[in-house]
Formats: C-alpha cells, sequence, structure tokens
C-alpha cells in the first residue's frame, strides 16, 4: 500500500533558503499505526496532525537532498519548461528511491519513490513489500497528469488552488493508496474518464 503522496519544491524557491523544501500538496491513506500508540495516543486532533506535517516534511526534504545530489552527479543543466512543454519536462525528470528507516519519519521502514520535475518533486511512499516497478510507473502516470491537467509548471503556489483536481486524479489513478495492475483497456477508460473530468 501507498502511505502518502506528496508535491514538494526540490529548488530554492522564493523566501525559502537553499536547504529547505516546502509541502505544497499531500495526500496521507490509511493511519499511521505508529502516530496513535502508546503516548501519542493521548495527542488531540490537532497535534496528531502537526505530527503529520512534521513527517511529510522530514519526507520532503530527504527527497529535496536525493534530487540535488542527483542533479549534481549528472552535472547536465536544469533547463526551465514552459506551460505546454509538459511531456518533456516529465522525459527529462530526475528519478530515483529513498530507503526510509523505522522511526524516521514513520514508525516502520518505508520506501520514498520520486520524480524531480523543474522545482517539483512528486513523491510515493511506499510501504517496503511493495512492488516498487508498479510504484514507479504509477507515480509516472501521476506526475504527467498533474503536469498536463493541473499545469503545474507555472508558479508552485498553483498547487494549492488546484488541489481538488489532484484529489480527484488520485481517487482515479490510486484509489486509497492502493496500487492498481492496469491491463490496455483499462488504462485508456480511466485515461478518458480523467480527462473528461479535467476538461470541465
Amino acid at each position: 500500500m501507498v502511505r502518502c503522496f506528496l508535491i514538494n519544491t526540490v529548488c530554492p524557491v522564493g523566501a525559502l533558503s537553499a536547504g529547505e523544501s516546502r509541502v505544497l500538496y499531500s495526500r496521507v491513506f490509511g493511519p499511521d499505526v505508529g502516530a496513535v500508540s502508546g503516548q501519542q495516543q493521548q495527542l488531540s486532533p490537532e497535534e496528531r496532525r502537526l505530527l503529520q506535517e512534521e513527517k511529510l516534511s522530514v519526507v520532503a526534504r530527504q527527497v529535496r537532498s536525493a534530487v540535488s545530489l542527483s542533479r549534481e552527479a549528472s552535472g547536465r543543466l536544469l533547463v526551465e519548461a514552459v506551460p505546454g512543454e509538459e511531456a518533456l519536462a516529465l522525459q527529462d525528470a530526475d528519478s530515483g528511491v529513498v530507503r526510509l528507516r523505522a522511526g524516521d519519519p514513520f514508525s516502520e521502514e518505508m520506501s520514498a519513490l520520486w520524480l524531480g520535475v523543474q522545482s517539483l518533486g512528486f513523491v510515493l511512499v511506499c510501504e517496503p513489500h511493495e512492488n516498487l516497478l508498479l510504484a514507479e510507473g504509477t507515480l509516472r502516470n501521476l506526475t504527467r497528469h498533474c503536469l498536463e491537467h493541473v499545469h503545474l509548471l507555472g508558479g508552485g503556489s498553483e498547487v494549492l488552488l488546484k488541489s481538488s483536481r489532484i484529489d480527484v486524479l488520485l481517487s482515479r489513478l490510486l484509489p486509497h493508496g492502493q496500487l492498481l495492475f492496469l491491463n490496455h483497456r483499462f488504462a485508456q477508460s480511466l485515461e478518458k474518464e480523467v480527462a473528461a473530468y479535467m476538461a470541465k
């Protein structure tokens, strides 16, 4: 199962310093069992929400660091794409996996698959037994739809305004955090359904 999906900044943007990353969108699937056990059962809903935000910001910082290292190692110059060049931006995206140790930040070990597209990172945090090839295909598909239909290559703050569209994409392509094995016919019907909704 996928534990969460998030979109965060991976380059210095606006008022953020070089080492910071801002979570622009996040969706958590299922509870973190470790977050609701022991002493933390006494936390109020607001304190649990803040704890969840802190966990996601830890993941975002680790992904930002991994993207930076990947880009430095490749030596490629980052060429800013403009709206309309989404397919090219996705083709040139950096990608990788970060292993999240148990307790850092989740209660059990997780894998964070990421795609670095321009100044944005798209991340799926998966349980360790998940099929990473299937997860990567799902992440690329989600990222492609976000870039094409939500037009994220503009300012990063637009993500905040279009979160309901991202919610719809997730409900279709990653229902309740479950990775889908898609045959060709089912994939085509999902594409048509998503395109019809996004055209509204």
